[in-house]
């Protein structure tokens, strides 16, 4: 079998640390700080593993991927490893490994290399990206969009410093809801996902409750949603409505929970991302239309409704890798339209 990485040392995945001064620290201690994600039995979770069990099956299966999770801190080590257990592997034919298995590094908002998982991947992996440098840094680490972490360690020098990194500018975090789009199916890497980008440009925490196939707008999810502590809350699940008659049933359903819980919280409502639609699509776009005008003529003044065909306005059709999923510029387009409409928004 031929292998590229023995003629381009690019391709070659780092899963041997040949250095002397490292040191290795749990990503869930001080000064470490884990976002999107926390902490439960043994693996990260977006929501509790008590509420994934009422929602339905595919949401208990998907709730342990780390969609959104980022680990955060500031170094001067001229390197950042990472040592990892997982399980919940996201292979699949149309989706790179280093978005759905793999992780990314940013440093001072600026992305700086991706931690590759090789093709047999088992149960975690390690790897290490080099700066060459010793300066301090503040530094991002996305995590995959379809697996599951148990452990995650981070090595660094021995003598470098690390500390808390700086807080976001918005603190209290956007919570996105929705499809496998929303999860971030297919970026290239962690770090494309739409709101990762939309993060990285308005400096805003955010949680990712984007479960594929399985968003469905139920009242268990609704209710769980309702009680968050967020700035803003985006929602787009058209894709897994299983038909009109449903998404009409529940769109407008689920902002009223969550209205009423949060009176005055910023709602954004968006239709599916895609640049031509059936007469099927028209009609589930006009649905969601329908509860933001509601809303208005209710006299809501914090709701806002995204076109779908808005969020494609950069890409066009060529912004997917199956007529559905978002490529990376797929990703960025979507982050672009919404990023317009935030920057409008008091997020507090």
């Amino acid at each position: 079998m031929f292998d590229i990485s023995n003629v381009d040392k690019n391709f070659r995945i780092e899963t041997e640390f040949q250095k002397e001064d490292i040191k290795f620290y749990n990503a869930d201690e001080e000064p470490f700080g884990i976002h999107g994600v926390f902490r439960e039995n043994g693996k990260y979770r977006r929501i509790p593993e008590s509420v994934a069990k009422t929602v339905n099956e595919g949401v208990y299966v998907l709730h342990t991927n780390t969609a959104g999770g980022r680990i955060r801190f500031a170094t001067d080590s001229s390197y950042v490893s990472i040592h990892t257990k997982m399980d919940g592997l996201g292979k699949m034919p149309h989706f790179a490994f280093t978005g759905s298995i793999g992780f990314d590094l940013y440093a001072d908002g600026v992305y700086v290399s991706t931690y590759r998982p090789s093709i047999d991947i088992e149960d975690g992996f390690e790897g290490i990206i080099e700066f060459g440098t010793n300066q301090m840094r503040e530094i991002t680490i996305n995590m995959p969009l379809y697996s599951n972490v148990c452990q995650l360690y981070i090595g660094l020098q021995d003598s470098a410093t690390v500390k808390e990194a700086k807080p976001y500018k918005n603190t209290k975090p956007v919570v996105y809801y929705g499809s496998s789009i929303t999860q971030g199916g297919c970026a290239s890497r962690p770090g494309m996902g739409y709101e990762a980008i939309v993060s990285r440009r308005l400096d805003c925490d955010f949680v990712n409750l984007g479960f594929s196939g399985s968003a469905r707008a139920e009242d268990e999810i609704a209710e769980y949603i309702k009680n968050l502590d967020m700035s803003l809350f985006v929602y787009d699940y058209d894709h897994n409505s299983p038909d009109v008659e449903h998404l009409k049933n529940t769109h407008e359903k689920m902002f009223k929970t969550i209205r009423k819980a949060q009176p005055n919280l910023p709602v954004i409502m968006m239709s599916r991302p895609k640049a031509m639609l059936t007469d099927e699509e028209q009609q589930r776009r006009q649905i969601v239309e329908a509860t933001y005008k509601n809303a208005i003529s209710a006299g809501d003044k914090n709701v806002y409704f995204i076109d779908g065909t808005a969020l494609t306005a950069l890409c066009g059709s060529e912004g997917t890798v199956d007529n559905c999923h978002p490529t990376d510029l797929g990703f960025y387009a979507m982050a672009d339209t919404l990023c317009k409409v935030m920057k409008n928004i008091d997020l507090e």
